[in-house]
């Protein structure tokens, strides 16, 4: 279950949305994150009341199109799925919003089962895996396996 942050400079809602479908189809694509399991935040930066910070670190000649995508999700991933994700973030962002690709900023942070709540103040991810341990295949070691990709 991936949560997905998006920040761009000087942006209207639709460019947002379609960013936000961008990263989504990006995160099923590569890493096979089931596609009802969208967690966003879509935030547009007007340059007054917020703004975006940016220079051309590792020669990297970014603009005022600069989108910030910051993407916290279970680890396991290997650094190969994380590069193809990071190219199909991209690829989408140019098809679906117009967005240089040079100015598609990613960054992943990994945690643990530990660190979700999903709703009612409880832990899912570590009730499913107990679950498991108490029922053997059950229904927490299906659950365990739709999650799997976030």
């Amino acid at each position: 279950m991936p949560f997905v942050r998006i920040d761009a400079f000087g942006t209207d809602p639709g460019r947002l949305d379609a960013l936000g479908r961008a990263v989504h189809d990006a995160l099923v694509d590569t890493l096979g994150i089931p596609p009802d399991d969208r967690f966003q935040v879509l935030t547009g930066h007007d340059g007054t009341h917020s703004t975006l910070r940016y220079d051309d670190y590792l020669g990297v000649h970014r603009d005022e199109g600069i989108v910030f995508v910051a993407i916290t999700m279970r680890s396991g991933r290997t650094a190969a799925q994380k590069q193809a994700l990071y190219q199909r973030i991209a690829e989408r962002a140019r098809v679906r919003a117009g967005i240089e690709p040079r100015n598609v900023f990613v960054t992943v942070t990994e945690n643990e089962p530990a660190d979700w709540s999903l709703g009612h103040g409880a832990a899912q991810y570590l009730d499913a895996a107990r679950g498991e341990e108490r029922c053997g295949a059950g229904e927490a070691r299906r659950g365990l396996e739709r999650e799997s990709g976030g």
